[in-house]
């Protein structure tokens, strides 16, 4: 039972969590007193809808089945949810990059092993596409709509989540932007503080990542 004592409230998640932060944050709101601060945070669930390496549409139809696409991907419903709503995202998504770009089955050879693995281990030709792969990511932000209730994150990352370990939250090594660490950003918007709107530059020019390199993510299919 929800009382008039809730004075403030965050949904937030990441991942497949971070996807449901978007899909329900309106539905999330309704639910709280019309007097209530409610905003939504979004960790590594601004999934794209974009082609693989061989230009299939694996990902489309791989959520088709779930529901219909076009109400799934973040950039084509994102701009219809009225509940303020942060997003907080690598633009070089290690889930993303490994499931998306170079889905199993588009690299049967496995010449991508190592890059999904490890991005410093990224011939020049794999970082280009995967650099295109960034400009798709920033691209398809457009689909927040108009960004004066909205804030903004991306950082040059190659990592899933960043919102759920103090390494990568609020450590003094964590990541930042603009001499700002997440957790700084994501309080500064939701207290009102000041616009949060934070797009890094293109990969390798943040020294501050914590770079994920562990296979631990990826889904071969």
């Amino acid at each position: 039972m929800v009382t008039q004592s809730v004075l403030q409230a965050l949904l937030s998640g990441c991942s497949a969590g971070g996807l449901a932060s978007i899909l329900h944050c309106d539905s999330f709101r309704d639910f709280l007193p019309e007097s209530a601060k409610v905003k939504c945070l979004s960790d590594a669930g601004y999934f794209i809808n974009v082609k693989d390496i061989t230009g299939t549409e694996h990902i489309k139809t791989f959520y088709n089945d779930v529901v219909t696409t076009h109400c799934f991907f973040p950039q084509y419903m994102a701009q219809g949810v009225d509940t303020q709503l942060f997003i907080l995202n690598a633009a070089y998504d290690t889930w993303q990059i490994r499931n998306i770009l170079v889905y199993g089955n588009a690299d049967p050879q496995g010449t991508w092993k190592a890059c999904k693995l490890d991005i410093n281990q990224c011939s020049a030709a794999q970082l280009e596409i995967i650099q295109g792969y960034r400009m798709d990511f920033l691209n398809a932000l457009n689909g927040l709509g108009n960004l004066s209730s909205r804030g903004l994150f991306i950082n040059s990352c190659f990592v899933h989540c960043q919102s759920e370990i103090q390494e990568t939250w609020f450590a003094a090594d964590s990541p930042m932007l603009n001499k700002t660490r997440i957790a700084t950003a994501v309080a500064d918007w939701f207290y009102d503080r000041r616009s949060i709107i934070k797009i890094d530059c293109p990969y390798p020019c943040d020294s501050t990542c914590h770079n994920n390199v562990s296979p631990d993510e990826v889904s071969e299919g």
